[in-house]
């Protein structure tokens, strides 16, 4: 019998993971999941208190998902959507502009989320080059935005602790400060004052920004920083007004995440360009799209002979098995009622996390749909603490990562009342017990 452990240190090479300190633990090497739990090769269940990276909204083995997933494998395996097309694409892509906020009616189809973020800023530079206004060529970001780990996208959302060591050939985009509210001098009167920096800088580079790219409501690997949706709205007037494309990366915070199908419904505003990707497909297989008006569509019709392809694919691109994953990830949100059944563990975290937030060495602390964070003071050892709170709650069967002092719960929708309490008390006595030891 292979010892697994064994064999993955000799192996495999883990992202985002300290290799030193990983090889000194007792890993958890997971063999099989159901539901929102885990079950690892010497048969310990864990909750999946971070939906396996964010996109596992309707818990793992979902039969509806599995069984169409199988039967696709025996109809159509691949079939490229470069000059052809095939019938679960198709559907798929109708199903997809139908949830969309208005608008938004083509679908490109990438492989991850990193991937559909570098098409879709190749498509808003293209755009206003189909245009004539080449030189509308700049993209603003905010400051620890997170948008991928190719290239491009690391210009995007420079984060030094991720990306120090590739700073010398990396184009950095132009950020705007971060509406960011565990931070913010105004949080206890907030009229959006955090707002005046991008508009500032808006104003300033009109005639040569081609789009905005943000995180709607949520900075997901800056550490959960939730923010009003109210500066998204903002953002795409502003952006309305000075002839600029608002690109909204929802590939973590759509599909139910924060409470609403898509995080641009809670700021009620129409993106021109909307990224989605891990829970597309239910988080059972790679998929992620993009999604555009039919005015940044049309500008790449060919005109007087003038060649307007768009230049970039994906071998996988609209692959017939995860589009299937896909369509049957999408009836599962209209025949279970996700959106509604989430409201039970958003309450649940919402109320447990302003009591969270009371707790002496907790900075401060947030929920918006089932997203919650907190973050560990200074005072309490910032991230150290944030690091024993994980390692705590995984002795105790929760799997949590901390993001720097952030440590947060982001549960499927689907998690019952009793399991989202199981979570919420191992959570909540991990806190205090490691907040304890940290400040004695």
């Amino acid at each position: 019998m292979m010892d697994y452990r064994k064999t993955d240190l000799e192996h495999l090479w883990h992202p985002y993971t300290d290799i030193l300190a990983f090889e000194r633990q007792n890993f958890p090497v997971i063999q099989t999941a159901e539901g929102i739990r885990l079950r690892d090769t010497d048969g310990k269940e864990y909750l999946d208190g971070i939906s396996s990276w964010w996109c596992v909204n309707l818990g793992h083995n979902h039969p509806h998902i599995v069984k169409s997933i199988v039967q696709q494998t025996h109809r159509l395996q691949h079939s490229i959507t470069g000059g052809m097309s095939h019938t679960g694409v198709i559907r798929l892509s109708k199903m997809l502009s139908d949830i969309a906020p208005a608008g938004l009616n083509r679908v490109y189809y990438a492989s991850d989320g990193s991937s559909a973020v570098e098409a879709a800023v190749r498509m808003a530079v293209q755009y206003w080059w189909n245009l004539g206004l080449p030189e509308k060529n700049n993209i603003i970001s905010l400051e620890g935005a997170y948008h991928g780990d190719t290239l491009g996208a690391v210009g995007l959302g420079f984060l030094p602790k991720f990306h120090k060591p590739i700073q010398h050939v990396v184009n950095r985009s132009v950020q705007a400060p971060s509406p960011h509210c565990f931070h913010c001098p105004y949080a206890d009167n907030c009229s959006l004052q955090c707002f005046s920096g991008m508009e500032e800088l808006l104003r300033e580079n009109a005639d040569t920004t081609a789009a905005v790219i943000v995180e709607p409501v949520c900075q997901g690997a800056a550490g959960i920083r939730i923010y009003p949706p109210e500066y998204v709205a903002k953002l795409r007037r502003l952006c309305t007004e000075l002839n600029i494309l608002l690109v909204a990366d929802e590939i973590a915070v759509g599909f139910g995440r924060a409470g609403a199908m898509f995080a641009s419904n809670l700021a009620k505003t129409q993106p021109d360009l909307m990224v989605v990707g891990k829970s597309l497909t239910g988080g059972y297989l790679p998929m992620s799209a993009v999604l555009a008006t039919d005015e940044v569509y049309d500008s790449f019709r060919r005109d007087n002979g003038r060649d307007r392809t768009f230049y970039h694919g994906h071998t996988f691109s609209g692959n017939p098995v995860a589009a299937a994953a896909a369509i049957a990830t999408l009836e599962v949100f209209e025949t279970e009622d996700i959106l509604e059944h989430s409201r039970v563990p958003a309450e649940l975290m919402k109320d447990a996390f302003v009591e969270f937030g009371g707790i002496p060495g907790v900075h401060r602390s947030t929920a918006l749909g089932c997203m919650s964070a907190l973050e560990i003071s200074e005072q309490a050892g910032s991230a150290d603490t944030a690091a024993a709170v994980a390692a705590n709650a995984l002795k105790m069967g929760l799997f949590i990562r901390p993001l720097g002092p952030v440590v947060y719960l982001w549960p499927p929708l689907v998690t019952g009342k009793s399991d989202m309490e199981e979570m919420l008390g191992i959570f909540g006595h991990c806190l205090k017990h490691s907040l304890k030891d940290a400040m004695c």
